[in-house]
């Protein structure tokens, strides 16, 4: 009789975290479902650079723990970025593919963390954009998009591509809280 009690105290707990997981990615859904990348354009000119990557995590720029459910860069997965003249295509495995314009790019440079992946320093490449509102009374916000290169060399080639094309005024970057061990008495 115990471990029947204990069976069904466990099945209710796991279904207690599955049932809290579904609804914050719901509810994060339903807060993100006005922002999306933009539309591929019917021709473009060959790639200036392409490789394999492994797309992280889209973000609020300068909040690189907190996910945005931005549609086409939703969910991690292995990925192929082409560089254009035009902008940016993110082709992720199990999602519809992504273009950012180069005039919506601000540019790309080396990260150590983002939501769901810590890697060794300077391990990540964040390429900062300007994503689609299609609320037109809200300002576009600037997000962050996180890569990790497949192959050595790769992550600098891909970095001096995008800031090649970036054509985005250049924001200033929040600092980051830094909390000091010293105290201020």
């Amino acid at each position: 009789m115990d471990k029947w009690i204990g069976a069904i105290v466990c099945l209710v707990i796991v279904a207690l975290a599955v049932w809290l997981m579904y609804r914050s990615w719901r509810r994060r859904t339903v807060r993100d479902e006005s922002l999306s990348a933009y539309p591929v354009p019917a021709s473009h000119a060959e790639p200036l650079f392409e490789t394999e990557v492994l797309y992280v995590a889209t973000t609020p720029v300068g909040e690189p723990l907190e996910r945005l459910a931005v549609h086409g860069l939703a969910y991690r997965g292995s990925a192929r970025i082409e560089v254009l003249r035009e902008g940016i295509i993110l082709r992720i495995a199990g999602e519809s593919t992504s273009f950012i314009p180069a005039d919506r790019l601000s540019g790309a440079e080396m990260a150590s963390y983002a939501i769901d992946r810590g890697v060794e320093p300077e391990g990540l490449i964040a390429v900062t954009w300007i994503a689609s509102e299609r609320d037109t009374a809200v300002a576009s916000p600037r997000v962050d998009s996180y890569l990790r290169a497949r192959y050595p060399g790769d992550p600098a080639r891909i970095i001096q591509a995008i800031n090649d094309i970036a054509a985005a005024p250049v924001a200033p970057r929040p600092k980051q809280k830094q909390e000091s061990e010293a105290s201020d008495d």
